[in-house]
């Protein structure tokens, strides 16, 4: 009985280690995608009804309205780079989604945070919903806020 056990956790235990790596992966070439300027294998990374959440409110977009924001940028050949420093993965029990966060680093805006959903279809994941956000040290909170409300 110990020995089915054994085997049975061990088994278990290798698909979400695989699991893990084929998200990882995911997550990791949509950032090299985007850092590479390489259209078609950014938007391969995020599914049909993909949604891509910016930094500022107004960033909204369904995958075809992202497609039409990012092309000219990409089709100048200027991507963006962020680095994963850390990130979580939770998978939603008995099923094919999951939810992750990131801390990110970027050149131009520090550390930043991304998290998303992401779904598996036909054997692939996909990004369902990244959502890029700039987390402000809870000291700066009330200075930040007072500046978005002056500026809105």
């Amino acid at each position: 009985m110990l020995r089915v056990l054994i085997t049975v956790f061990t088994y278990c235990w290798l698909i979400s280690a695989s699991a893990n790596d084929a998200i990882n992966n995911t997550i990791d070439r949509f950032h090299a995608a985007a850092a590479e300027a390489n259209y078609n294998e950014y938007f391969d990374l995020l599914a049909d009804e993909g949604v891509f959440l910016g930094t500022d409110a107004s960033e909204r977009w369904t995958k075809e309205e992202f497609k039409a924001f990012v092309l000219p940028h990409f089709s100048k050949g200027n991507g963006w780079s962020y680095q994963s420093t850390q990130r979580n993965i939770t998978f939603i029990e008995s099923t094919d989604t999951v939810f992750f966060d990131e801390l990110l680093i970027n050149d131009f805006y520090g550390q930043c945070r991304g998290s998303g959903i992401l779904i598996k279809r036909n054997n692939k994941w996909q990004i369902l919903q990244y959502n890029l956000s700039i987390p402000v040290p809870n000291q700066l909170s009330e200075d930040i806020v007072s500046l978005i409300k002056k500026h809105e």
